[in-house]
């Protein structure tokens, strides 16, 4: 798996499990509540009902924005199993250990994400 070292990958996969773990929790327990805390409109102030809204948006929004991040999880950990954890996707380049370190669900190199953020603005 591209020069990483076995501890390396070790203490990666473990960072990956851990995130997946807690992510799930939080999707349990946002999913079981979700009736709890899904706001309801009722009578009230034409003010009243955007603010409920905009209440039930936000957590529509921060529902979709975990669903999104626990397939970005899953991709990574499917990579070790088919060894291509570590390649960059676009370039094919190893990512450094640091930025694995810090994002060990990245799939592209510090180049290619930095030209790949260049062309988005």
């Amino acid at each position: 798996m591209n020069g990483l070292e076995q501890e390396q990958l070790v203490l990666l996969k473990s960072m990956l499990d851990q995130r997946r773990a807690a992510l799930a929790t939080q999707n349990d327990a946002d999913h079981h509540g979700t009736r709890d805390r899904a706001v309801e409109e009722v009578e009230t102030s034409p003010a009243d009902k955007a603010t409920v809204r905009l209440l039930n948006d936000m957590a529509l929004e921060a529902a979709g924005h975990n669903a999104a991040q626990m397939l970005v999880l899953k991709r990574a950990l499917i990579k070790f199993d088919d060894g291509s954890y570590g390649e960059c996707e676009e370039c094919g380049n190893q990512i450094g250990f640091s930025r694995l370190q810090a994002r060990p669900e990245a799939p592209l190199c510090i180049t290619c994400q930095t030209m790949a953020e260049k062309h988005k603005s």
